[in-house]
């Protein structure tokens, strides 16, 4: 067995209202400069934090991050100098806070820490309290940020952004609208895939991921229908909270490799980017870890079939019925992707080697055309 590390914040708070603990948490800390990051679509939540003495708002955090969008969130951080930032927010909202929260002190700068262990400390209480169901940012130890010099995401990844406290409170996750629910929940379920059928996995790791797909699997259908349904949505909850547990140990692998280009030259959101892509890379996955992805289809309530194969093949068609039932797209030709695109496509995706090194089944540049155009045209025959 590999030797394996697991992080997580020291205080995790799970169930309705959890916002008002981190509120007396805070307060009992006696933190008095407190910066809540947030969006505008989620600023509103901030109420009882902006009730605290000290509290400022920063809610501009409006897409997934660019390097600009970050830099006028971290001149507001340094000038505060705060006892505490909290991310209030979905993914992207975490992220940006979790960097904020490390380089608020001016130690360093954000180009001296994009890539692997190169951030030196966080000195900042930070606590997040996410409102979707997906990154699992708000217990991992990952921040990405959109390059828009290059077009290119790129990854912060250090125990220091392993927040201090997470606060899950379903109520927050009630008025995201469909469309968000759906494609967070993909995103969500894609961690754990990735996690449990992947050259990294550990056992102590793959009880979270296979719980995770579980709830996805029974539950993301019925949030999508009824956001009011507060048990499908803390289910999504603990789904996105026990991938982002897996991220730090084991991380993902190609479907995150190849969604990044989307993301970065289309602007495709990061959840529908892992989502339409996944059935194809599990396709062409499925000869390299057969036994993994039948669990992965039984965990999504497929029955088991004759053999691993057709057992797993039956969680790949279960994956397209969830996401025809979400709404969702499942060929990237829905999204309006040119065929042209697919070289440069495949070879941004080919520079992501600290996921694609993790994937089951080598992914060579004429793998990734493979895939892409599999996935452009709908086209599953991929093993």
């Amino acid at each position: 067995m590999r030797l394996v590390t697991l992080l997580q914040p020291r205080k995790i708070v799970v169930g309705a209202d959890a916002i008002r603990e981190c509120c007396q948490d805070l307060e009992a800390m006696g933190l008095r400069r407190i910066l809540v990051v947030s969006s505008p679509d989620t600023a509103s939540f901030a109420e009882p934090l902006l009730a605290l003495p000290g509290t400022q708002l920063f809610a501009r955090i409006d897409r997934e991050p660019t390097f600009p969008m970050f830099e006028q969130l971290l001149g507001e951080a340094r000038q505060l100098q705060p006892d505490a930032v909290v991310g209030l927010g979905g993914g992207s909202v975490l992220d940006a806070a979790k960097l904020a929260a490390a380089l608020a002190d001016g130690a360093q700068q954000l180009g001296e820490v994009l890539g692997i262990g190169r951030l030196a400390r966080r000195r900042i209480f930070l606590a997040c309290l996410p409102t979707t169901s997906g990154t699992g940012s708000e217990v991992s130890p990952n921040a990405i940020l959109l390059d828009p010099s290059d077009r290119m995401k790129k990854a912060v990844i250090s125990p220091h952004l392993v927040p201090d406290a997470a606060y899950l409170d379903p109520l927050l996750t009630v008025s995201m609208p469909p469309a968000v629910t759906a494609s967070s929940g993909m995103d969500a379920l894609t961690h754990c895939i990735e996690c449990y059928a992947n050259r990294a996995s550990h056992p102590a790791v793959d009880l979270y991921a296979l719980e995770g797909i579980r709830l996805a699997g029974r539950s993301l259908e019925r949030a999508v229908r009824d956001g009011r349904d507060l048990a499908a949505r803390q289910d999504m909850m603990l789904a996105s909270l026990y991938g982002g547990l897996c991220l730090g140990p084991v991380n993902t692998a190609a479907v995150h490799a190849l969604a990044y280009p989307l993301g970065g030259e289309f602007e495709i959101p990061h959840g529908i980017s892992n989502a339409v892509l996944l059935p194809y890379v599990l396709a062409f996955n499925l000869p390299a870890m057969p036994d993994r992805y039948a669990e992965v289809a039984v965990a999504l309530g497929v029955p088991r079939a004759v053999d691993l194969l057709e057992t797993a093949r039956g969680g790949i068609r279960r994956i397209r019925e969830m996401l025809r039932a979400c709404g969702l797209p499942d060929r990237l030709g829905e999204l309006g992707i040119p065929e042209s695109a697919i070289p440069r496509m495949v070879e941004s995706a080919m520079t992501v080697t600290r996921l694609l090194r993790n994937n089951p089944r080598e992914v060579t540049p004429a793998e990734a055309e493979r895939i892409y155009r599999a996935a452009l045209t709908g086209d599953l025959r991929l093993e």
